[in-house]
């Protein structure tokens, strides 16, 4: 039987704080001792993080323990988006197993290879791999590839990048009381239980697609056949004439298929505008697009989030899956308060569609989930695991 319990703390001393987030969290359980521990901590933390894994692997009775730090955590009902806070997610009654990859930045194939190795050797007939990464020295391309070439098929990966509050500059991974900068880290959960998996963004699509009719490298010269930036400033409207704020709410939206034909809502991933020369009518982005290729544009608010968070929940509950055990909830920096204009937001409508599940999670810098049939790097997200105990048929 699956058994899960999640704890947080806001005390300002490091250790006693890892210590009540863990025995609240063994509490909720009804555990004594934990099979693995997943946490998360602030910057506010960052000082002592090794003492603070200490204190958590200590007080759960497990060395299987990861997580990374965060801008803000979140557990249960409760998302802290600044100062200390711990939240930690006690797990008994599946197996567990933490991995660790050093050495991330240029290595990505062969940490791939290392991460994909650990999901081999973990029993079970079913797996799910919890991926947290530095964002800073993490390049996707090549780590999620090799990744899904070698996972089996079946494995769902979930995860995200980690995060600080913008002072320090590092963000860090922890594997048992293991903390690193420019590493992967993380944890393979199996044994017999169902997964449901759901992903909402924060945007929604601005007009039709366009096809790419000019691109060079990261730049998009012409999109049905006229200049890129034109097409832009035509969609994005009055938000065009203030550039540096059109790019905080508006971004590329590409389709998961290449051969998709329309924009359309759960379809298309978001990448970010990185600058534009209206004179030249070209337009950078964070995205190497070819010729032919569908692309269009997203607008980012608060109502078109939490109208396809709805969705997302709505779809998720409508598979009528065994009621969860646990959860874990990758969230979008960029969501949270200072995007709905008040806290808890996500994680009230999410115990709204499920009940008082457990969920433990934090505030990403991206997120890695579902992307279409396949599993990739997303941005603007939230990427939400629920685990449940799988049905006994008579």
């Amino acid at each position: 039987m699956i058994r899960a319990g999640v704890g947080h703390s806001t005390a300002t001393n490091p250790r006693a704080a890892a210590a009540e987030a863990t025995a609240m969290a063994l509490r909720a359980a009804g555990l004594t001792r934990a099979e693995a521990a997943i946490w998360f901590a602030t910057t506010a933390h960052g000082a002592a993080f090794n003492a603070v894994a200490r204190a958590v692997g200590e007080t759960a009775g497990t060395r299987e323990i990861a997580g990374c730090s965060a801008s803000g955590v979140i557990a249960g009902e409760h998302e802290i988006e600044s100062g200390p806070a711990i939240a930690v997610l006690a797990l008994g009654g599946l197996t567990a197993t933490r991995f660790f990859a050093p050495s991330l930045r240029g290595h990505g194939v062969e940490r791939a290879a290392e991460i994909a190795a650990a999901v081999n050797r973990a029993p079970g007939p079913n797996r799910m791999l919890c991926l947290f990464v530095d964002t800073y020295n993490f390049e996707p391309e090549p780590m999620l590839g090799a990744l899904a070439r070698e996972l089996p098929s079946g494995v769902a990966t979930v995860g995200g990048g980690a995060t600080e509050d913008g002072t320090i500059g590092e963000t860090f991974v922890f594997c048992g009381d293991t903390v690193s900068s420019n590493a992967a880290a993380g944890m393979v959960l199996s044994g017999d239980f169902a997964l449901n998996l759901g992903t909402s963004l924060a945007c929604a699509p601005l007009g039709r697609g366009h096809r790419v009719t000019a691109v060079r490298d990261n730049v998009l010269v012409e999109l049905d056949g006229r200049p890129a930036y034109k097409v832009f400033a035509e969609t994005a409207g009055p938000l065009a004439e203030e550039l540096r704020r059109a790019i905080a709410y508006v971004f590329l939206a590409v389709p998961y298929d290449a051969k998709a034909e329309h924009l359309e809502r759960g379809n298309f991933f978001l990448r970010n505008l990185i600058g534009a020369s209206p004179e030249h009518g070209m337009l950078a982005v964070a995205h190497r697009a070819r010729v032919g290729d569908l692309v269009g544009f997203a607008l980012r608010d608060g109502e078109r989030a939490r109208n396809d968070l709805k969705l997302t929940l709505d779809e998720m509950t409508a598979r009528e899956l065994p009621t969860p055990a646990f959860g874990l909830y990758f969230d979008c920096v960029s969501r949270g308060s200072g995007l709905y204009q008040m806290p808890g937001h996500d994680s009230a409508y999410i115990r709204r569609h499920f009940g008082p599940v457990p969920v433990a999670g934090f505030f990403t810098g991206f997120e890695i989930g579902p992307a279409g049939p396949s599993t990739g790097l997303l941005q603007y997200s939230g990427v939400l695991a629920m685990v449940s105990e799988r049905r006994v048929l008579n």
